[in-house]
């Protein structure tokens, strides 16, 4: 297995600069938090458990695929070893089988803010799911909820027609929507077809309402960038590509394609579950349904192919997570072999696309302070950061006529 680059260390820093006469703890209790960001494998897990340990603080996990329960290695989820040593939130709270909407985190997000501030620690949001983090700041505009009705017709036209088909369909209704999603991107070309069956008015209607209330300084219009929000932001890709490869061979080598097997062994989820489209798993799952397909191979012959095909095929940057099919996985020769080297090329191809497209999210917020997390002080430089701002929020001593309560 190729060795992963690895977050550059840091030494020992000194103790957090404070202005004078200001108290080391417990910081100041209103609702102020910490976001860290960046693209799937900048190294976000380790620059927050850095900064927990210099810092009283609680993870709040930004992190759409963390919330499900039962998919650990596919997601990179935080070891029981690291949840143990700082609490984490919002991991571990959906079945597979359930959705886990912008909303809810919202509402999940604010609630946790509110209640780690009073207990006179620092939340820490920790993520890559630039929606979650956007939509925290900026607010939600009322949206038509889910209907079961109308996704049960737009999969049903997608069976017969075709997911470019019904991308057509919504270039003409919505085209502002439609430019920025790819012909086979079902999960939200049938989110944004919902919104317009259901309500009349397209998705970019109601997004153009909440970015013209903020703009306009609407009272119900929420702005609420934080202080500190530090992102991990690569200056040589190539590091982060590098990365992404290694990570994805640790993972594969970790069991991933046994969790995928058990997920699918459960017999109620499907691969156009949100929770099974998550990247990696939606390339697994595609290779296993070709595997049945063709009559099956051997879990062990694919598992032992699966771990020789990262030095035999390194993964093509020009690969496409989209050309996902039997007939790519099938081979003349060695069957196992095709599947494997496949699943891997189609993985990191896919995860690279991801990193693009949330460094894509971060370029349009200005509010936030980039770190090069490839960089040989990027640690140090991220708990400067986070110093400062938690000592813009220390209080001076102030003195009280009467006790004020705390409620822990």
């Amino acid at each position: 297995m190729p060795t992963m680059p690895t977050m550059p260390t840091m030494p020992t820093m000194p103790t957090v600069p404070t202005r004078p006469g200001a108290p080391e703890a417990p910081l100041d209790r209103t609702p102020f938090a910490v976001w860290l960001a960046g693209p799937t494998a900048s190294g976000k897990t380790a620059a927050a458990l850095a900064i927990a340990r210099r810092f009283p603080c609680e993870i709040i996990s930004v992190d759409s695929a963390l919330v499900y329960r039962g998919m650990d290695i596919g997601t990179a989820k935080p070891s029981a070893a690291e949840r143990a040593a700082v609490p984490h939130h919002l991991i571990d709270i959906r079945d597979p089988l359930q959705p886990y909407s912008a909303a809810e985190f919202v509402q999940d997000a604010r609630r946790l803010i509110a209640d780690i501030s009073r207990r006179g620690r620092l939340p820490l949001l920790v993520g890559g799911t630039m929606l979650y983090f956007k939509a925290l700041a900026e607010g939600l505009d009322a949206m038509p909820e889910a209907d079961a009705a109308v996704r049960a017709t737009l999969a049903s036209e997608a069976a017969t027609q075709g997911w470019p088909a019904l991308h057509a369909e919504l270039a003409r209704i919505d085209p502002l929507t439609a430019a920025r999603l790819a012909p086979h991107d079902s999960q939200r070309i049938a989110r944004a077809l919902e919104v317009f069956r259901v309500s009349g008015q397209p998705l970019s209607f109601f997004q153009r309402r909440v970015a013209a209330a903020i703009e306009n300084g609407a009272a119900n219009a929420r702005s609420d960038w934080p202080a500190a929000f530090i992102s991990l932001e690569p200056e040589d890709r190539s590091w982060l590509h590098a990365r992404i490869a290694g990570r994805f061979d640790a993972m594969r080598d970790a069991g991933f394609l046994d969790e995928v097997r058990a997920l699918r062994a459960r017999g109620d989820l499907h691969a156009d579950l949100p929770s099974m489209r998550c990247v990696g798993y939606r390339q697994a799952w595609a290779m296993l349904d070709a595997q049945a397909a063709a009559g099956g191979a051997s879990s062990a012959s694919l598992d032992s192919s699966a771990s020789s095909a990262s030095s035999a095929s390194p993964a093509s940057p020009a690969a496409s997570p989209a050309a996902t099919s039997a007939s790519r996985f099938a081979a003349p020769s060695s069957f196992a072999s095709a599947c494997a080297t496949a699943w891997r090329e189609q993985a990191v191809a896919a995860t690279r696309q991801l990193a693009k497209r949330q460094l894509t999210w971060l370029r349009s917020m200005p509010e936030r302070q980039v770190v090069a997390c490839d960089a040989p002080d990027a640690l140090e430089q991220v708990l400067q950061r986070v110093a400062a701002a938690v000592d813009t929020q220390r209080a001076p001593p102030q003195p009280a006529e009467r006790p004020i309560p705390f409620y822990p």
